[in-house]
């Protein structure tokens, strides 16, 4: 297998996997969502704040996994208000229970740590957690959301 880290040319790619992942996450696929993912994963990727690693087997593209990094405003606790949001992590079903996901974990930390970063969360499906708790990350009661619509 082959670890590596995406660009342009795999958008396509990484669409149909993202796709992929919310359909095992039991979202329905109501509508069409391929213009609105190929625009992220160009922005995204051409200014450098989503760092994509993908993971091949044969010429197919089998996982991915994913760094966002945002800046709030600095903290106490971080002084410089950078922050990573892990993201778009799928193995294909043939594929896990192989560590797959925990290399890509250990490639996406490797980078926040690269790029500054000591602030990374993420939200986890029921499948996701228990590969994120046993990489070590811990759940908090931080986040509400709200729904403007």
């Amino acid at each position: 297998m082959k670890y590596r880290k995406a660009n342009i040319d795999d958008i396509d790619k990484l669409i149909h996997l993202r796709k992929k992942q919310l359909i095992d996450e039991g979202i329905e696929p109501t509508i069409d969502i391929d213009n609105e993912l190929s625009n992220f994963f160009k922005n995204k990727l051409s200014d450098g704040s989503l760092i994509q690693w993908v993971v091949e087997d044969n010429e197919e593209m089998i996982a991915c996994g994913a760094i966002i990094y945002y800046e709030f405003p600095p903290t106490y606790t971080n002084k410089s208000g950078k922050k990573g949001y892990i993201t778009n992590m799928y193995t294909n079903e043939n594929y896990r229970g192989k560590g797959i996901a925990t290399t890509l974990m250990t490639k996406l930390v490797d980078e926040a740590k690269a790029g500054g970063i000591s602030n990374i969360w993420l939200g986890a499906s029921k499948l996701g957690k228990p590969v994120y708790k046993k990489f070590g990350f811990k759940e908090t009661n931080e986040w509400l959301e709200f729904n403007i619509l």
